[in-house]
């Protein structure tokens, strides 16, 4: 990687774009914009890793903190929910860097829930807008996968072979089929085989560690070297302040911060990437003039909708070793209970994701969320870690007018207001939860584990910048394109209007695909 970065194209003026963050959304984004002619910079305020030099499959070296957004923020409701890997990023690459690399389409109905359920609101694209630009994102990545998926809307196959079950998936398997459910190995972006240089997955387990061998297509190692090949900046160390207006209600440029000084970039077109809570905090911390209450924010709607994923785990305990760790994190998954039934008492649905957690993350969850675990019996429980895993979920939480990012009194260290995260299960949510973790116990238990622990927490953070049609119940068009500011955009999870039960990282990446289309398209007409 260092030969890429010295010999990157730098720009020393204004551009056509400036996009702020490299992960899921903004490493597609500068790809497909440079390719199409446009001059781009990329503001990052982490670090450009190497994959060689800076990863290492070491549990305890790899949580120092280089792979995460520690800055401060301020967690309120009945149900704060924790921040840090789980949900964030902050390194070129984003999070996907640490992510599971689980890669799931939304499901049909997932754009339509209040023309199909009167649930939340839709979409104002549906599921065919985005296919195409699915299909693309997965052949880019050479995602692995079954032959034939089970579950709709896209059965297969994927460019790759799956990648081989474990010990761990076959244990697990065995247990949904004997309550009836179907296992089937989750779609990976991760390389089965050789492709474009890189060598196929070495089933060491280290993904939400960095992956050392480069078979995780994070776009740290597939987006970024080709943005770069075709001329855009990459600049490091980058905290983004300010959004800056010009005439007209257009941003004119973008305040940032680097080695604790401050500069501005100038650009045509600005582009934030950051996610869910710290775009909204951008844009909040940028108002005034037109936008007293936050940059392109007349709705009012900036930071609301905020949702998230249930991630509740379950672990259990095996009467013999089962290897966990050979193998990516996330093994076979489930979808059977993906849709709205309501004899279960509650709407929507969830993913199920057989999971694995190296010793660290096993133990520290497993005391936080158990907290009279503890002593003697806690000793014997460390000692018998390579006969435990954990079944885990994606569940669906609907928007919510309670669960909101604002700005808190607070400043972090360079004197900027820092995001204060309100959120609260609701009824139906917590129903979810119970009857979730009820059904992975179930089958646990009939694959044969004893010793259950229920391990409930939360995952992804989506909404707060919705995507729509009516600039007065939305942030940004169906373009990502902000309605009050016509070359202000906003591409990543905070667009989602609602957020299905699956890993929301295809989807943010099929949608920034398809708004670098749509802005290479309508260049030079305004």
């Amino acid at each position: 990687m260092k030969p890429m970065r010295e010999q990157m194209k730098r720009y020393s003026g204004p551009v056509d774009a400036c996009i702020i963050g490299s992960g899921a959304g903004g490493a597609v984004l500068a790809k497909y914009l440079a390719e199409g002619g446009i001059s781009v910079v990329v503001l990052e305020a982490g670090s450009w890793l190497d994959t060689q030099e800076d990863f290492v499959n070491d549990e305890l070296t790899m949580l120092d903190g280089r792979l995460d957004w520690d800055d401060l923020r301020i967690t309120a409701g009945e149900t704060p929910i924790s921040m840090g890997r789980n949900n964030t990023g902050r390194c070129v690459g984003g999070s996907t860097v640490h992510y599971t690399a689980v890669t799931l389409r939304l499901h049909r109905e997932d754009f339509q829930l209040r023309t199909t359920e009167g649930l939340a609101d839709d979409w104002p694209i549906r599921y065919e807008d985005l296919a195409p630009y699915y299909a693309k994102v997965e052949n880019y990545l050479a995602v692995s996968g079954p032959r034939h998926f089970p579950w709709p809307p896209f059965h297969g196959p994927y460019p790759h072979p799956e990648i081989p079950w474990s010990a761990r998936d076959y244990l697990i398997g065995d247990g949904m089929l004997k309550l009836g459910l179907t296992p089937a190995k989750a779609p990976h972006a991760i390389i089965n085989g050789y492709h474009k240089g890189r060598s196929p997955c070495m089933l060491y387990g280290f993904c939400v560690n960095g992956c050392k061998s480069d078979a995780k297509s994070s776009t740290l190692v597939t987006y970024i070297p080709d943005a770069v090949k075709a001329g855009a900046e990459i600049r490091e160390g980058c905290l983004a302040v300010r959004i800056n207006l010009g005439d007209r209600k257009r941003v004119r440029s973008v305040t940032y911060l680097q080695d604790g000084k401050e500069a501005e970039q100038e650009a045509s077109v600005v582009i934030l990437s950051c996610y869910a809570v710290e775009s909204p905090r951008l844009l909040l911390n940028s108002g005034g003039g037109a936008f007293p209450n936050g940059l392109a924010n007349s709705s009012g709607m900036v930071g609301r909708n905020f949702m998230i994923h249930l991630g509740d785990n379950v672990a259990g305990r095996f009467e013999e070793p089962i290897d966990n760790w050979v193998t990516p994190p996330a093994g076979i998954m489930n979808q059977d209970h993906y849709k709205t039934d309501r004899r279960r008492g509650f709407v929507r649905g969830y993913s199920l994701e057989a999971y694995h957690m190296f010793p660290i993350e096993f133990y520290t969850g497993l005391v936080e969320t158990n907290p009279g675990l503890w002593g003697e019996r806690l000793q014997r429980i460390i000692g018998l870690y390579d006969k435990y895993t954990v079944l885990g979920t994606v569940g669906e939480v609907l928007p919510s007018k309670g669960n909101f990012v604002g700005l808190a009194d607070e400043k972090d260290n360079n004197g900027v207001r820092v995001a204060k995260i309100t959120y609260s299960h609701d009824e139906n949510s917590k129903k979810m939860s119970d009857y979730s973790m009820q059904l992975c116990e179930d089958i646990l238990r009939e694959a044969g584990a004893k010793d259950l622990f229920r391990m409930p927490g939360t995952i992804h953070v989506l909404g707060t910048c919705r995507m729509g049609d009516n600039p007065r119940t939305s942030v940004v068009d169906r373009w990502c394109r902000c309605h009050d500011v016509p070359n202000l955009y906003i591409c990543d999870g905070s667009v989602f209007v609602t957020g299905g039960a699956v890993n929301p990282s295809l989807t943010i990446q099929a949608l920034a695909t398809r708004t670098a289309e749509f802005i290479v398209r309508t260049r030079g007409r305004g």
